[in-house]
């Protein structure tokens, strides 16, 4: 308890760590190295305010030397704010990578080359060479014994043992890894606490799931999203509209001046200056902070995706397929009433079951002694006398059970009791099926109890929903997503379970080709499906779904066939994963709406001053009532660089997320980021006018 509370604490602390000296420190020297011609180019948007402020810092050193006409200090002005613009945009994209890089170096910590017992067959007591665990080899088997460092991804052929994945998860209580069923992938730095694993080495060096980790993390293998991609065509095509506008303004001013005979030429500073002022900067520099800030947020969660379309995808996702078990149950039925058959004492009943479920481990036992406990006060007793002898649940039997001197109870499927019972002359009255359906009808489990040959009554087990998956259910549909419950329990059960915990739908019976065939009609009418799945049954749904989250826990298959991992194992972290992708692109949105917005406040800032001189009847829109046309100017340079510094913790934390629908959010978004973009820049622009006309 004590181990899982510091746990928690310390995630906390993780996530309030948002940016702290070190990373301030590193993405200070980034944003000067990234100043590099080629690194700079990748931006189109921000290329050409890097080629504008070249251009003006010539012409500053130019009008110094009286080489020019143009006005040494309004031009070093502009020039260093231009500086500062692309410098304030590479430190908004190397404060979202130094955030992922300080995650890599955690893991990279975990990560260490260690030496392997190589064995020459796959048994214990085999002969082994010892081997770098850089130099396996996909194929390779190799032992690995308590306290030592598995080294190397795999799965596990032959042993059961206690693995702290702490390394790797955060959770410092150890699981269970052993061979065959989905709990037999392991992880390359994690270590084996007890006993002993065999493994068969699944990946080359280099190629591990901590190799991909830190590689994404680090964003070394990040490639821009097709949504990222469209928007950032979008911001090109209004960039090469404004340096067309911006190039035709000069010859224009020329012709203009001439003709009226007053009036000064617009310089050619004053004219880049209108060209970063009119282009969507803010959100150009902003817009792979956004993306990058995006990755690391799910990281944060403990969830790896191995691509940011993933991450996109969750955010436009309108089918969720949910697995019943884990997900909306806590996936262990238990015990919630004993039904005694007419004439029977709800005492014997709740004894006799006691009885029988006192050797068993399963939680669906302890939860019946519990229950009879609870009830009746029926406590545990010294079997001696009894010369009681357990009989063990089987497939075959489909029940279990206690022999004593006296008799012979036993509980199961109502059918294999049925059984028991007529082959010891007794009946198997209508009473108890009646009991059952009703039992099956309400979602739950029946299971029969009888002495010898005399049926004393029903157990009826319950799954137990996860507190608030009603409501949260509730949340998601208001959002226009459907909900779908993944279950292999009969149709009847399917839909009480169903009712209670407030899905949309369910698929009952559930088999691989039933999954997959789920997911293909609903793409086929336009949705985007997500699911989970740890086993290699669920391999061909998960790389046929949108968004395929893998449990940690699950088979190499899944985690293969899936584009992201869950590193804790959780299957409600679907929900979040939506959340975090329409966190994503409502933060793109908004920040591009208020980019676009913040170009029409400056237009007001910088156009009419220009012409001023030339046709004093654009006085009328100069509604800030700008000192001058080198102030209003140099005012609006020096906000586009300031907002860009003033929107990098929204950029990197995301826009407020709320669970409504999309039309209210775009509303709201609209409300406060189209009207905040136009209204911000009028009265900063104004306040920074003031101060430059009472310095100068």
């Amino acid at each position: 308890m004590h181990s899982k509370s510091k746990n928690k604490q310390e995630s906390i602390e993780k996530k309030s760590d948002f940016i702290n000296k070190n990373i301030i420190r590193d993405a200070l020297k980034d944003s000067i190295k990234k100043l590099r011609f080629k690194t700079q180019l990748k931006n189109p948007v921000m290329f050409i305010v890097y080629i504008g402020s070249i251009i003006t810092s010539v012409i500053t050193l130019l009008s110094f030397l009286n080489f020019t006409n143009d006005d040494p200090i309004f031009t070093l002005m502009i020039t260093v704010f231009l500086w500062f613009t692309v410098l304030f945009a590479n430190f908004a994209e190397a404060i979202a990578e130094g955030r992922g890089k300080a995650q890599a170096n955690s893991l990279r910590a975990a990560k260490k080359d260690v030496m392997a017992k190589r064995l020459n067959s796959p048994d214990k007591y085999a002969e082994f060479e010892m081997v770098a665990s850089n130099n396996l080899k996909k194929g390779d088997i190799v032992l690995v014994v308590a306290e030592e460092q598995i080294p190397g991804d795999g799965d596990v052929i032959d042993g059961v043992a206690s693995v702290d994945e702490s390394a790797i998860t955060g959770e410092s209580a150890p699981v269970i890894r052993e061979s065959g069923g989905d709990r037999c992938a392991v992880t390359g730095g994690t270590t084996v606490v007890s006993d002993y694993l065999i493994v068969k080495i699944t990946a080359e060096a280099g190629e591990s799931f901590l190799d991909k980790m830190i590689a994404m993390v680090e964003g070394s293998q990040r490639k821009k999203t097709p949504n990222e991609i469209a928007l950032q065509t979008l911001l090109i095509a209004l960039t090469s509209i404004f340096l067309v506008v911006t190039v035709t303004i000069y010859p224009y001013s020329l012709f203009a001046v001439n003709y009226n005979g007053i009036g000064t030429i617009v310089s050619v500073t004053s004219l880049i200056a209108l060209l970063v002022c009119l282009a969507p900067t803010t959100i150009g520099a902003l817009l792979s902070s956004i993306g990058i800030a995006g990755m690391s947020r799910l990281n944060v969660s403990n969830v790896l995706a191995t691509s940011g379309r993933a991450i996109e995808a969750a955010g436009d996702v309108d089918v969720l397929l949910l697995d019943k078990t884990g997900t909306i149950t806590f996936g262990n039925r238990q015990a919630s009433e004993f039904i005694p058959l007419q004439g029977v004492d709800n005492e014997e009943l709740a004894d006799s079951a006691q009885l029988s479920s006192l050797a068993d481990e399963t939680p669906e036992g302890r939860s019946i002694v519990i229950l009879a406990k609870k009830l009746y006060a029926i406590r545990g007793r010294y079997l001696g006398p009894l010369e009681a002898e357990f009989v063990p649940f089987s497939a075959k039997t489909r029940m279990s059970g206690v022999n004593t001197s006296k008799n012979e109870i036993r509980k199961g499927a109502a059918s294999a009791i049925k059984e028991f019972v007529e082959s010891k002359n007794g009946i198997y009255p209508k009473e108890c099926d009646d009991i059952v359906s009703s039992i099956s009808r309400q979602g739950g489990t029946p299971l029969v109890v009888c002495k010898d040959n005399r049926v004393l009554g029903v157990i009826h087990l319950k799954d137990i929903l996860k507190s608030g998956v009603k409501e949260k259910f509730n949340d998601l549909r208001k959002m226009g997503i459907k909900t779908i419950m993944i279950t292999g329990d009969n149709p009847l059960t399917a839909a009480a379970i169903a009712a209670e915990a407030g899905v949309d739908d369910f698929l009952a019976e559930a088999t691989p080709e039933g999954k997959l065939e789920l997911i293909n009609e609903y793409q086929r009418k336009g949705h985007l499906v997500a699911m989970t799945g740890d086993g290699s049954n669920d391999a061909p749904a998960l790389a046929q779904a949108d968004v395929a989250v893998a449990m940690n826990t699950g088979t190499q298959a899944a985690k293969e066939a899936g584009n992201m991992v869950d590193l804790d194992s959780s299957p409600t972290k679907l929900i979040e994963i939506v959340k975090i992708g329409k966190q994503l692109l409502m933060t793109r949105g908004a920040l591009t709406t208020f980019s676009i917005a913040n170009d029409v406040a400056k237009y007001f800032a910088i156009i009419p001053p220009l012409f001023l001189g030339v046709y004093p009847q654009l006085n009328k829109l100069n509604i800030m009532n700008l000192s001058s046309p080198e102030s209003a100017i140099m005012s609006a340079v020096i906000y586009n660089a300031l907002i860009i510094i003033a929107l990098i913790p929204l950029a990197l934390k995301g826009v407020k997320y709320e669970e409504l629908p999309a039309s209210k959010l775009l509303k709201r978004n609209i409300l406060i980021y189209g009207a905040g973009g136009l209204i911000a820049p009028f009265i900063a622009i104004k306040v920074i006018d003031i101060l430059i006309s009472f310095i100068m």
